[in-house]
C-alpha cells in the first residue's frame, strides 16, 4: 500500500520502552551530578562554579528528555525544528570554559536520549580522565597565582585596560589578565595575580583609584573559590 507524505507523518511512531527510559534517565542525572563536580573542582571560571554547576543536572535530563521523545516521531522531530525557532537562551556566558562544559552535559542528554548509554558513559569518562590529567599538569601554573582581582569601574572614559595593566604590572610579580569586558556604561577585568605581601596591592589599589572614585576592586583568594 502506497502511503501519502501525510500518513507517514501520523503512523510512523515508536513506542518508549519504560524501564529503558528510566533507567537512561537516572544515569544522566547521575553523569549530569558527576560533572558539575568535576567543574566546580576543576573548573577555572572567575564565575561561582557551584552555583553554575547545578544548572547541568535540569539540561541533561531535559535534553535527554526532548530526544527521547521525538526520536519516536518524525513529525515531532519536525515540530521540535520550529520550536527552537521560537524559543531563545539569553545565558550570561563570558568564559568558553562555561560553554564547553555547557556542550558537554547537553552532549550527555542527546547519548542517552539516542539509546547510546554504553558509549556516551566510555566518552564521558574518558573525557573527564583528560580533564583532571590536564589540570594536574597545570596546577603549578595556578598555585603561583595565589589572587583573583576584579576591577570594575561605572566610568570607563576615566580608566583604560592599558593603565590598569600598567599598574598591576607595576605592583604585582605576576599578572594574568583572564576576563575583559567593556561597554559604553561599564569596564569589567578579572585577573590572576601574584603578590608578595599586601603592602604591594594596597599600593597598587591606592593608585586605580586615583583614576575614578566610584572604582571597584575585589581581591579573593585562590584557595577560597571553593
Amino acid at each position: 500500500m502506497i502511503q501519502t507524505f501525510e500518513e507517514f507523518l501520523t503512523t510512523s511512531q515508536a513506542n518508549i520502552p519504560i524501564l529503558g527510559f528510566v533507567l537512561n534517565i537516572i544515569l544522566s542525572a547521575l553523569l549530569a551530578t558527576a560533572l558539575s563536580w568535576i567543574y566546580a573542582k576543576y573548573g577555572n571560571s572567575l564565575s561561582n562554579r557551584k552555583q553554575f554547576g547545578k544548572n547541568f543536572l535540569l539540561i541533561t535530563m531535559t535534553t535527554m528528555l526532548i530526544i527521547s521523545i521525538v526520536k519516536s516521531s518524525l513529525a515531532l522531530s519536525l515540530g521540535l525544528v520550529g520550536a527552537l525557532s521560537i524559543i531563545r537562551f539569553r545565558a550570561a556566558i563570558k568564559e568558553p570554559e562555561e560553554l564547553a562544559y555547557l556542550f558537554l552535559a547537553i552532549g550527555i542528554g542527546l547519548g542517552f536520549g539516542a539509546d547510546q548509554t554504553a558509549i556516551t558513559i566510555i566518552a564521558f569518562i574518558i573525557i573527564l580522565l583528560i580533564v583532571i590529567i590536564a589540570k594536574k599538569f597545570s596546577k603549578n601554573y595556578y598555585d603561583n597565582q595565589n589572587l583573583h582581582l576584579t576591577i570594575q569601574s561605572n566610568n570607563p572614559d576615566k580608566i583604560s585596560i592599558e593603565t590598569i595593566l600598567e599598574i598591576l604590572k607595576n605592583n604585582c610579580d605576576v599578572v594574568d589578565l583572564r576576563r575583559f569586558d567593556e561597554t559604553n556604561e561599564i569596564l569589567e577585568a578579572s585577573f590572576m595575580v601574584e603578590a608578595r605581601d599586601f603592602t604591594q596591592l594596597s599600593k597598587a589599589k591606592d593608585e586605580l583609584q586615583k583614576f575614578s572614585e566610584t572604582l571597584k576592586i575585589t581581591f579573593l583568594d585562590n584557595k577560597g573559590l571553593l
